[in-house]
């Protein structure tokens, strides 16, 4: 049974007149990693950094993105936690080859991940593709997930508004995502052949079905904002639904990119269900 947390009790609103939800201000550099390094898997090179120490957390960045784009949680989840963040195949300091993009073998590239780092468990933190990947891991490898948050992640395509990509914010994101590309990539002059192929996978997946949502052994806490711009309300309370004693959290006056928007409110909802 879902249990309900409710948001507008746990984090303050906005500042009166604000609309967060409407911005979307970048984050700004990532701290120095304690350790960086590289991970084969399946044709591809990923890149991965780790901070502090404690028990494993993996962050799961967004479709055409970069680990980068946790600066803003990785200093908070590290005093608590060893954080391990990573670049997507294609994504950021990774390579791909090529084949299609599929959500699956993202997650068998986390799984590569942590094989590497001889991590038997770890908790995994995934905002929209990343939500998709961590679910598809808790649901084809449940021993080696201990905790799952899914933020702004819907489970099959039923789940997106009609016309819900033309926003400001995400207009700013895909800025943000192709700068990144030009910069970190190996390929800097690829980034239109890469979100081609990143847009394919999105015309068909995720495709999770309640049954195997219904298998997850992981304590997990399905979140989104209130405003998500692309992902329906009904949907994230829906996947919720799904997930056998799963937490559902809607974090107020934030969108799609509450972690950039509402950063504190964000950050306090993780660590509070990380370390309970």
């Amino acid at each position: 049974m879902t249990a309900l947390i409710a948001a507008a009790l746990a984090f303050a609103p906005a500042a009166q007149g604000a609309e967060p939800w409407k911005t979307t201000p970048t984050p700004g550099p990532m701290p120095a990693p304690a350790e960086q390094g590289r991970v084969e898997s399946a044709g591809a090179s990923l890149y991965y950094a780790t901070y502090g120490a404690g028990k494993p957390v993996v962050l799961l960045h967004g479709g055409a993105g970069s680990s980068e784009h946790w600066a803003n949680q990785v200093p908070a989840l590290a005093a608590r936690f060893r954080v391990i963040v990573l670049d997507s195949r294609g994504h950021g300091r990774s390579t791909r080859d090529e084949r299609p993009y599929t959500y699956h073998q993202m997650a068998e590239d986390v799984l590569a991940l942590l094989d590497a780092l001889g991590l038997r468990q770890a908790s995994l933190v995934g905002w929209s593709d990343g939500g998709a990947i961590g679910l598809d891991l808790a649901i084809q490898h449940p021993e080696r997930v201990e905790k799952l948050v899914t933020f702004g992640a819907n489970y099959d395509l039923s789940g997106l508004r009609k016309g819900g990509g033309p926003h400001a914010t995400f207009a700013t994101y895909f800025d943000r995502c192709a700068a990144d590309y030009r910069r970190l990539s190996p390929t800097p002059k690829a980034y239109k052949a890469f979100v081609a192929a990143l847009t394919k996978m999105w015309s068909s997946q995720p495709n999770f079905k309640p049954a195997q949502l219904a298998t997850i052994k992981a304590r997990t806490l399905v979140a989104d904002g209130e405003h998500d711009e692309i992902i329906r309300q009904d949907h994230v309370r829906a996947l919720a639904g799904h997930i056998p004693g799963a937490r559902l959290l809607l974090i107020p006056d934030t969108s799609h990119f509450a972690l950039w928007q509402r950063p504190d409110a964000f950050n306090a909802a993780l660590l509070e269900f990380l370390a309970d």
